[in-house]
């Protein structure tokens, strides 16, 4: 198997992790929270979403946090957005980058919005972002599978991906919103991805729903991918996705790298205290397994 020499991690939990608890950080631990992880030395943080308060009253305070937080140099700090509006907030916000969601699954959609509505829609958001100096992540969700639908051809999702990097998206990312995928098909759907769009960065985004979430990570990083996302805890999970699970635990990754020689440039003892810090806050256990158990005895002696 073959690893990389350094990966990029983009961590999720402030935005795609918070977004699927029923506790409601205040808006002063939220901004405590991400300067928690900025001092780890992350180089992305996915810090908030620009979307309806109705739809995710989670990402209320959206400003505020990003107003709150202390900016360290060398993180980029992304928002997630899912139209022109967001866009807009965004800039207003002082963000980089943002991140567009198109999703590859036909049963998220109705007969007055269709997929194709939808993707239209996407790629006027990309189109605004990048006249404006943004950076931009073109997400297609459920790229490995939907708990409805079931598998995805994946020419609907190159195609989908396609016509938000023809709109001027500068990286794209599959997403296994409901833990769908396996390291075989990981491997495969990777090497089509970078062939297809050689030039552009490709991150991957798993969740743990069957257990497959670091298996999915090696397979990806075999196949030639370097850049993923996680979230501190394993927290998240769709709210939209029926029984979605959390995404991998950043913590698992970190020890996984650690053993397998894969740089990160982040400090794990600052994301296990930022683990401790969302366990109190959340008040309940999170899924995460290094925060339960530490590093095996062999790690530590290495």
């Amino acid at each position: 198997m073959h690893y990389p020499s350094r990966i990029h991690l983009r961590e999720v939990s402030p935005r795609d992790g918070l977004q699927a608890e029923t506790t409601h950080l205040s808006t002063a631990d939220k901004v405590a929270f991400v300067d928690l992880l900025s001092n780890a030395g992350f180089p992305q943080i996915n810090a908030v979403s620009f979307v309806s308060p109705k739809a995710m009253p989670h990402m209320a305070d959206a400003a505020q946090i990003m107003a709150g937080i202390t900016r360290r140099p060398g993180t980029i700090y992304d928002a997630t957005v899912p139209n022109l509006s967001g866009v807009r907030r965004a800039l207003d916000a002082d963000m980089p980058v943002v991140s567009v969601f198109i999703s590859a699954s036909l049963a998220d959609y109705r007969p007055d919005r269709t997929q194709d509505d939808n993707l239209a829609s996407a790629a006027e958001a990309v189109a605004e972002a990048r006249a404006n100096g943004l950076g931009v992540i073109a997400v297609v969700a459920k790229a490995f599978g939907c708990s409805v639908e079931g598998e995805i051809p994946f020419d609907r999702v190159l195609r989908l991906m396609g016509r938000l990097h023809e709109a001027g998206a500068n990286e794209v990312c599959l997403g296994d919103t409901s833990g769908e995928a396996g390291p075989a098909q990981v491997g495969r759907l990777v090497g089509d991805t970078l062939s297809a769009f050689p030039d552009s960065p490709l991150s991957l985004h798993f969740h743990d729903t069957r257990g497959l979430g670091l298996a999915n990570v090696l397979a990806a990083m075999d196949a030639g991918a370097t850049r993923f996302d996680s979230a501190v805890g394993g927290i998240g999970g769709s709210p939209q996705t029926r029984n979605s699970t959390g995404n991998i635990s950043t913590e698992d990754l970190l020890h996984l790298c650690e053993d397998a020689g894969v740089e990160t440039g982040v400090d794990l003892d600052i994301v296990l205290e930022a683990y401790r810090f969302l366990e109190e806050k959340l008040g309940h256990p999170l899924p995460g397994r290094l925060g339960k158990f530490g590093r095996s005895k062999r790690a530590l002696a290495s």
